[in-house]
């Protein structure tokens, strides 16, 4: 899942990938070149053609600051955010940040997983569709109540160490 904060609101999860969606086609549209004969129709003077170019500098200024502000673009979850994900969707039954309950604990899976070994999309899958064999005889049963954005926060968490 996507967090992004901007002009002090909060978009999580699929709101957060509309909202970068919203802010991409803006930019497309303030970058796309005009079409000139549209203009002339659309605008009969000078001054108003003027005013139109000034008005989408003016659109890219915004957006390029949106985008600064926005750190980028996108910001990762914070730690607390994600551990309240394991905590809402109860991976806590089973997992803990440093020692074994019924599934290995989060320390266990950054060092198998962390450091370039995996990825964050192969936790998720393996969040949702469950595993066997991983970590023993105990199998993992899928996790199909946490959505995918969620299921990819929780992998991008574990992969950078679950802090």
């Amino acid at each position: 899942m996507i967090q992004l904060h901007t002009l002090k609101l909060t978009f999580t999860g699929h709101a957060a990938l509309r909202y970068f969606s919203f802010v991409l086609s803006l930019i497309e549209f303030a970058q796309r070149p005009t079409d000139e004969e549209e203009m002339n129709r659309a605008m009969t003077t000078q001054a108003s053609i003027q005013r139109t170019a000034t008005g989408r500098r003016a659109l890219r200024a915004v957006l390029a600051a949106a985008l600064v502000t926005c750190g980028g673009i996108a910001l990762p979850m914070s730690a607390a955010a994600s551990q309240a994900l394991a905590q809402k969707y109860s991976c806590v039954a089973c997992h803990q940040p440093a020692t074994k309950v019924v599934g290995p604990s989060w320390k266990d899976i950054r060092a198998k997983y962390g450091q370039g070994q995996g990825t964050a999309a192969q936790l998720a899958a393996s969040i949702r569709a469950g595993s066997s064999g991983k970590w023993g005889a105990m199998p993992m049963p899928p996790q199909t109540q946490v959505p995918e954005a969620d299921a990819q926060v929780l992998g991008q968490w574990l992969v950078d160490g679950a802090k």
